[in-house]
């Protein structure tokens, strides 16, 4: 995020000036397009790497949801690890999904779909969940944005979600497992560098 401005709107006010930068994403060093108005714009944040780095291999095919995409590195190590799967990221922020878009196109991953919310279908199901969420847009809304997403999880499917622990990770996790209720399971999954990773479950 840059200069304070909001990333989680679907039209950054800041001006659309785009570089490369390198990263390391699932074993690969990457070549990625990155914009200010897009949440971590130079760089791969800490929450993300932590994530990425402690979640479990994903399965090698299924539908797998990355939830606030930004420039795609969740989507983008989601495909490289599972070529066989199908890799939605949705965003609000139509740079963010642009970037995706193009960063997906530029590694050769071609089941990668960006989707603005409103473009994802009611009826769509997810094996994988993993998320970055944007803690930042308040309780209401993110809350809103969990039990819109979370409760389209398959039958044994699951969720990783990291969040800063002095932003509230430890009590979100009986939040969620009390407003997901019965069949669900709701976990500290792993800890480091003061972000939890949140399991989340479906029987």
């Amino acid at each position: 995020m840059d200069g304070g401005e909001q990333y989680f709107v679907a039209r950054p006010a800041s001006p659309d000036l785009r570089r490369t930068i390198q990263v390391e994403l699932a074993g690969r060093t990457c070549q990625v397009e990155v914009s200010h108005g897009v949440f971590s714009s130079g760089r791969l944040d800490l929450g993300t790497s932590v994530l990425l780095k402690r979640v479990p291999q994903p399965p090698a095919e299924g539908d797998f949801l990355d939830l606030g995409c930004g420039w795609g590195p969740i989507a983008l190590s989601m495909a490289m690890q599972s070529p066989k799967a199908n890799v939605y990221a949705v965003d609000t922020n139509l740079r963010a999904l642009d970037l995706t878009a193009r960063n997906a196109k530029s590694q050769g991953l071609d089941r990668v779909r960006t989707l603005a919310p409103e473009q994802v279908p009611d009826d769509l199901r997810y094996d994988l969940i993993w998320s970055n969420p944007p803690i930042r847009v308040g309780k209401p809304a993110l809350h809103d944005l969990l039990m819109t997403y979370l409760p389209r999880l398959k039958s044994q499917g699951r969720a990783y979600l990291v969040v800063q622990r002095n932003l509230g990770a430890d009590s979100l996790i009986p939040w969620l497992a009390e407003a997901l209720g019965s069949g669900w399971t709701a976990e500290k999954h792993a800890s480091a560098k003061g972000y939890r990773i949140i399991k989340v479950g479906r029987a």
